[in-house]
């Protein structure tokens, strides 16, 4: 109700129907010249004011309030003064006990997260449309921050995206050092490339659940506008490819033993992704430029913007219409079917064992295109490992493990996915390799010359296939 800032000196006051609401004010009483005031037919709620009902009892003014069906009299309002009460009295605890649920929820989430983390649940009580750490692998218990970055951060991290490190089918991939110095390598979506929005997000939530001593982790990522990043750890020792081909002459030559434990340590991510996921993932594009190297030369799987989950129960994946992968690593069946499974990366890791072994590309060029893997079939019908064998390693290798990776390369390029072995048993076989040459090094660190050229097993030759070559482009991964 609305009362002027000047009191009038006016002893009548007529507000009847005025479509007045609210309360009347306590200023009204000290209108002591007032001798009528008519609030008849208005909206007015709430208690008459005492002072005003007391003036009206010994006849000094004259208080007209009829029509107002919310207004009190003797400042008693039942029904509306109880209700307030009534709310206070039931929303106070019960605001109380929502608090409490919520406290209650975040530690129990809080304590669940850790627990995946460090390997104490069990899988089978999560949800299978997650992504969850199994506790029979091996993990790297680190928690790396996923951050959500701004494009105006990565400007500031890549000094305005100095340093090209190199460029794939997402984009560039530039270097950068986070503020407390940690190096990262960026990777920024190019405006060409054919990943939409919803597709880069979901990538990126299924990065941020992944954490594995064998691959490459995720730091966080953008999304800011137009502009699309994801931020990954820095390998300072670039791609397997380089360090095994030769294509880089500042990298140095890698040992028989260094290739074995970089292979055993590929294939502990690989298996980690068809097995510790729930649902498993499968990586599409297995290749040596997909394997990088820290300073330790320690190995972890990269590139997981072709990663897809798959029917667990089928083990297949949807079919597409685009064929996924590098020439050279592409299994046939997914080439014939496009229907890729857990054996086509089996297949393309059986190509990096043989580019271990060899020190050459999957396809080699002259004196006319051939794949890897019939050369070196070609190559061991007479039994002779040595002719395939890279020779920069010089000879200083056990002979039965060269033999036996050469083995499990060949299976694992079977023409039919049900020849090849799962990555599980890829990994206990490679183990058992390294464990050949861990028994053959002497203290001192030196090959005993009795386990070179000795021990040879012959290779059967009617269990190996030649292998066509696939016909497609693709455009080289960087790191």
């Amino acid at each position: 109700m609305y009362l002027p800032s000047q009191p009038s000196k006016s002893s009548i006051r007529n507000l009847s129907y005025n479509n007045l609401t609210g309360s009347i004010p306590e200023a009204m009483s000290q209108l002591s010249s007032l001798t009528v005031l008519d609030l008849t037919g208005n909206q007015l709620s709430g208690s008459i004011p005492s002072e005003l009902l007391k003036r009206a009892h010994d006849k000094s003014l004259d208080l007209r309030y009829d029509n107002n069906p919310d207004l009190c009299i003797n400042g008693s309002c039942p029904p509306q003064n109880g209700k307030p009460k009534l709310v206070v009295y039931i929303s106070v605890p019960v605001a109380t006990v929502i608090v409490i649920l919520v406290l209650v929820l975040f530690f129990l989430l809080r304590r669940k997260h850790k627990g995946s983390v460090h390997n104490t649940v069990n899988a089978h009580n999560e949800p299978t449309s997650q992504l969850h750490r199994s506790d029979s692998y091996g993990y790297d218990t680190r928690q790396l921050e996923n951050r959500r970055f701004t494009y105006k951060d990565l400007q500031m991290i890549t000094n305005n995206f100095q340093q090209v490190l190199g460029k794939g089918g997402f984009g560039y991939v530039y270097y950068g050092v986070l503020e407390e110095g940690t190096p990262v390598a960026i990777k920024l979506r190019s405006q060409s490339s054919n990943q939409g929005v919803k597709e880069f997000l979901g990538e990126a939530q299924i990065l941020t659940r992944i954490h594995h001593k064998n691959l490459v982790c995720m730091i966080g990522y953008c999304k800011d506008g137009e502009y699309m990043a994801l931020v990954y750890e820095y390998m300072s020792e670039g791609t397997l490819q380089e360090h095994i081909t030769g294509g880089d002459h500042n990298r140095r030559n890698l040992t028989w033993r260094e290739r074995l434990r970089i292979a055993l340590e590929s294939a502990q991510g690989l298996e980690y992704l068809h097995r510790g996921c729930s649902p498993p993932l499968i990586h599409r594009d297995v290749k040596s430029t997909n394997i990088l190297l820290n300073t330790k030369l320690e190995a972890k799987i990269a590139d997981f913007g072709l990663s897809k989950a798959f029917n667990h129960d089928s083990d297949t994946h949807i079919s597409t219409n685009i064929l996924a992968g590098t020439p050279g690593y592409i299994d046939p069946e997914y080439h014939a079917t496009m229907m890729p499974t857990t054996k086509s990366d089996v297949y393309g890791f059986g190509v990096v064992l043989l580019e271990l072994v060899t020190g050459k590309s999957p396809i080699l060029r002259a004196p006319e295109p051939i794949s890897l893997i019939h050369w070196v079939q070609q190559r061991l019908t007479c039994g002779n490992i040595e002719s395939v064998v890279d020779v920069r390693m010089n000879g200083a290798y056990n002979i039965n493990s060269i033999w036996k990776v050469a083995e499990i390369a060949l299976k694992c390029t079977s023409q039919t996915s049900k020849q090849r072995p799962t990555m599980n048993d890829v990994v206990s076989q490679l183990q058992e390799c390294l464990d050949l040459e861990h028994g053959c090094v002497g203290s001192d660190g030196e090959i005993s010359i009795d386990h070179v050229g000795k021990g040879r097993e012959l290779f059967k030759m009617d269990q190996l296939e030649r292998v066509p070559l696939p016909t497609m482009s693709s455009g080289p991964s960087a790191r």
